[in-house]
C-alpha cells in the first residue's frame, strides 16, 4: 500500500519555513521554538533530526507513532526520541477561541551528555527506552516555560551560550518533576541494538541519515556501516537508493500520484536529484512512467 503523499518535514531544520506564527531561538546548534496560533486540526508529519521535548499550554497536540496515539493537553508535556517519523495534528479549544500555544525544546546529544554528567547521574539504570513519553507539567515547569517567552521577543540581544544554559536548567527541572523522565533522558543516550535489516526497511522512505540509521541500530556509525556491508555486499548509501528507486518506480506505474509525491514519499528531498538519479538507473525520466488513467469500461487503446 501507498500511503504517504506529503513531504516529511525535518525538524528543527524545517520549522522556519512553516508558514504560521512562531517564534525561533537558535544558538550553536540547540533550537527552542514558540507558537502561538489559532488553529483547528492542522496535520502534518516529522521526521525527528533531535531529542523534542514539547510543552502544551492551550489546546492539544496529537502525535501518532506507529500504530500508538499520544495526545498531549494543556499543561502536559512529551518526550519524543530522535531518529522517528511522527505525524502530528494540533489544534485549539473551541471555547478559547481555538488558540494553540506550546513551546518545542531541541536537545542534542552533546547537551544531554553534559546534563547526565552535571547531574551525576548513572547511565546503568534498567528502565526501557520509550520513544514517546507524555507527562503532567507542574507549577515549577509551567513558570519556566513562562520565563522563556520574553527571550523570543529579542532574539538578536541574547548572550552566547544563554540558550544552552537555559535548556540545561529544563532538564533539571524535568528530571526533579519526575523520575522516570530522569531515566528517559538515560536511556536516550543509548538504544539497544536492534537488527540492521529489520531498521532499514522500517525506515526505507524515511528521510533518515546513515547517522539515524545507526542511532536507531544501536551501533556507531562505523560499526553499522561493517555490519550492513556484511549482510548486503554492498554500502549503505548505494543499497538504499537502490531500494526507494525500485519502490519509486513501482508508484509511477500503480498510482495516480504525481512525479513530486513520489519523489518525497521514498525519502527523496530534491525533486531535481530524484530525477536525475532516476533516469541514471532506469533509462527515462520519471515521468516516462507515468500512465495515462483508463476511463470505466474504456478500452486501451490500441
Amino acid at each position: 500500500m501507498f500511503l504517504q503523499t506529503a513531504k516529511v518535514a525535518k525538524v528543527p531544520h524545517d520549522l522556519a519555513r512553516e508558514p504560521y506564527n512562531q517564534g525561533i531561538l537558535k544558538m550553536k546548534g540547540l533550537s527552542v521554538v514558540e507558537s502561538c496560533t489559532f488553529t483547528k486540526g492542522l496535520k502534518g508529519t516529522m521526521f525527528l533530526e533531535d531529542h523534542l521535548l514539547l510543552f502544551v499550554l492551550d489546546g492539544s497536540y496529537t502525535v501518532r507513532f506507529g500504530s500508538q496515539e499520544y495526545i498531549v493537553r494543556k499543561n502536559e508535556m512529551v518526550l519524543l526520541q530522535k531518529s522517528i517519523v511522527i505525524e502530528y495534528e494540533k489544534s485549539g479549544e473551541e471555547g478559547s477561541g481555538y488558540v494553540l500555544d506550546y513551546m518545542m525544546f531541541f536537545l542534542k546529544e552533546e547537551l544531554l551528555t553534559e546534563f547526565i554528567k552535571m547531574a551525576d547521574l548513572e547511565s546503568n539504570h534498567p528502565s526501557a527506552l520509550v520513544p514517546v513519553s507524555v507527562k503532567a507539567v507542574n507549577e515549577r515547569l509551567i513558570n519556566y516555560i513562562y520565563s522563556m517567552k520574553p527571550y523570543f521577543k529579542e532574539t538578536d540581544n541574547i548572550r552566547d551560550g544563554l540558550i544552552k544554559v537555559k535548556l540545561l536548567e529544563l532538564l533539571f527541572d524535568v528530571a526533579d518533576a519526575d523520575e522516570q523522565f530522569l531515566y528517559q533522558f538515560l536511556q536516550l543516550k543509548r538504544t539497544k541494538r536492534k537488527s540492521i535489516t529489520e531498521v532499514v526497511e522500517e525506515n526505507i522512505t524515511n528521510p533518515v541519515s546513515l547517522n539515524d540509521l545507526a542511532y536507531l541500530s544501536g551501533r556507531s556509525l562505523s560499526a553499522f556501516k561493517r555490519d550492513f556491508q556484511a549482510i548486503y555486499n554492498t554500502s549503505p548509501l548505494r543499497w538504499i537508493r537502490s531500494r526507494r528507486l525500485d519502490i519509486a518506480k513501482e508508484m509511477l506505474l500503480l498510482t495516480s500520484l504525481s512525479v513530486t509525491d513520489v519523489c518525497f514519499s521514498t525519502g527523496f528531498e530534491s525533486v531535481a536529484h530524484f530525477s536525475k538519479v532516476f533516469k541514471e538507473r532506469f533509462g527515462v525520466a520519471p515521468s516516462t512512467c507515468k500512465q495515462p488513467l483508463q476511463k470505466p469500461n474504456q478500452e486501451p487503446t490500441p
